[in-house]
């Protein structure tokens, strides 16, 4: 009865999409080592390229079994280039009574390819779009520069994306 059972119910559960870590279905077999350079820039912004590289690195240790190098990507069998296309800070409010604003949003866009070593696209978007909010203190004392923790959690929320968008072939 058991066996039976068995028979019936696994090939169900082998399509319904269920995977292990890593598991990266749409990307060739022969892809284990994964070169991840730090993103290039468009922009005036300074540290924005190396925060989203080391989230997107970071991303990629975590969750697949890729070995994933920093470098240029000589010896690798795939190579992540990134590049940050536009990073804007626009005012969200504004306090009337100090005429400042108090929260602002932080729009970066970017481009990224996945590429083969012999030099087939693997996987391409050239237009992601990540908002950040954070609020500005105008209280000198208590000053905190919030931007750059508002980049971590873009950089975390944009790797986070991408990884599971090369994963899953979206």
């Amino acid at each position: 009865m058991f066996a039976t059972l068995a028979a019936v119910a696994l090939p169900g559960l082998s399509g319904c999409g269920y995977h292990t870590l890593g598991a990266a279905t749409h990307l060739p077999p022969g892809v284990n080592t994964l070169a991840v350079p730090v993103f290039a820039t468009r922009t005036e912004a300074n540290g924005t390229e190396t925060a989203m590289t080391e989230a997107v690195v970071r991303e990629f240790i975590t969750r697949t079994r890729f070995r994933v190098e920093t470098n240029s990507g000589a010896d690798a069998d795939a190579v992540l280039h990134g590049t940050i296309l536009k990073q804007a800070v626009t005012p969200l409010t504004y306090n009337a009574a100090t005429q400042q604003s108090s929260s602002f949003v932080i729009t970066i866009v970017a481009s990224v390819t996945l590429t083969a070593r012999d030099g087939r696209v693997l996987y391409e978007n050239k237009n992601y779009v990540y908002r950040e909010q954070y609020q500005s203190s105008t209280d000198l004392p208590t000053f905190i520069q919030e931007d750059p923790a508002a980049i971590q959690r873009l950089s975390r929320e944009f790797a986070r994306q991408l990884v599971a968008d090369v994963l899953e072939g979206l």
